[in-house]
């Protein structure tokens, strides 16, 4: 059954690299078989983002087999120089998602923001356009690309092949802005894969957590031009150009 708000879309790439961010700060980097949640939301964010809503991931289905490649890499060092390393990525990776976005309760400030039919088709029309920022599939040296689609559609390569479990995953951060608490906060799962598709538990229904650092919430204004969807698709469609 659809919901309100709900979007579908497909993200696509030559390479993704999905980690836990806590174990990724330098070294050997190697990627989970799957996307995780925090990724999804992150790609999201990247399409269409306003500080007024949260994105809220449902569900993605895995379009094709799952195949990694390692690469050497070297890393600059903040000391200076570079050691040789070795990153292993997800290679050739499609994914059709379904996510639906609700308003940020801790945000009252931006209550007059709250314009349901708005954010709806302009998130909508972001998606047809291949997102307002660069689409990045877990790493920035990992381009991605998205495009409209009905979830379910199409052939995928997990479709008949039952279950598969993946362990104890990373599923996300929790930040300020999305608790109202002045911390960051690490979510962990076990995600299963049905068929093809994996159905993302809601953040506060992450059992494992890890403390991770003290945060303060950063104040985001609406801008005059935030306002006005219609001037700032003008200046999209070409009259900022030039």
């Amino acid at each position: 059954m659809e919901k309100r708000n709900q979007v579908d879309f497909v993200v696509y790439g030559r390479y993704a690299l999905f980690t836990d961010p806590l174990t990724k700060v330098g070294g050997e980097k190697s990627t989970y078989q799957i996307p995780t949640y925090q990724a999804l939301k992150g790609i999201l964010e990247s399409i269409y983002w306003k500080p007024t809503l949260t994105w809220v991931i449902e569900r993605v289905r895995v379009m094709n087999p799952i195949q990694t490649e390692s690469k050497s890499a070297k890393p600059l060092k903040y000391g200076g120089g570079n050691d040789l390393s070795i990153y292993t990525y997800l290679r050739d990776v499609r994914y059709q998602v379904q996510a639906y976005f609700k308003w940020n309760q801790h945000r009252p400030d931006l209550a007059e923001d709250r314009n349901e039919n708005k954010h709806y088709f302009t998130a909508k029309r972001m998606i047809e356009r291949g997102g307002r920022r660069d689409i990045f599939l877990g790493a920035r040296e990992c381009q991605g690309y998205v495009e409209p689609c009905r979830f379910g559609e199409g052939d995928g390569f997990y479709d008949d092949y039952g279950e598969l479990s993946f362990g104890l995953t990373f599923h996300g951060f929790d930040y300020p802005s999305d608790t109202g608490k002045p911390e960051l906060v690490s979510r962990f799962w076990t995600p299963r894969l049905e068929n093809g598709v994996i159905e993302f538990i809601r953040p506060e229904d992450c059992t494992v957590r890890k403390w991770v650092r003290d945060m303060e919430m950063q104040e985001l204004k609406v801008t005059p031009l935030d306002e006005d969807d219609s001037l700032r698709d003008l200046w999209l469609d070409g009259g900022g150009q030039g």
